[in-house]
């Protein structure tokens, strides 16, 4: 039986989404099986052109805390959330979207990247994802 990992995407910002996918691309890359489960503003990020859009959580300062924080990550040669994402489907990662999440702030099926997302569940879907995880992450 091969290590799990999952993750909750509960926010939406950026400086979170990338810790979610940086650590998920890691256990990925370390052998493990990794599920995310986005909900609330972390499944905003899942919305066609929505991966990019998201806040800084600390020091946003109308947007120039961000503008800052980018610059210096590609001065660092950090790959974009597009790229991260991008490696993370590639790895093997898979995506869970919350369809409460999805009834409560109205998005549609058709408003998300939806070559990403390999289930839409309730909790009862993180339940059996996190079940026998070694290791499960709220971020």
């Amino acid at each position: 039986m091969t290590d799990k990992a999952v993750i909750i995407v509960h926010s939406g910002d950026m400086d979170k989404l990338y810790s979610a996918l940086i650590v998920g691309n890691g256990a990925l890359a370390m052998g493990m099986d990794v599920s995310m489960y986005f909900t609330f503003w972390g499944l905003q990020r899942l919305k066609k052109g929505g991966l990019e859009k998201g806040p800084l959580s600390k020091m946003h300062m109308l947007g120039l805390g961000k503008w800052m924080i980018n610059k210096r990550m590609k001065a660092a040669n950090v790959a974009p959330l597009e790229k991260l994402m991008n490696d993370y489907k590639e790895l093997g990662g898979r995506i869970l979207a919350c369809e409460m999440t999805m009834e409560i702030m109205g998005v549609k099926v058709e408003e998300l990247r939806t070559e990403w997302i390999d289930e839409y569940g309730a909790v009862g879907t993180y339940i059996n994802e996190a079940r026998d995880a070694k290791i499960t992450l709220f971020i």
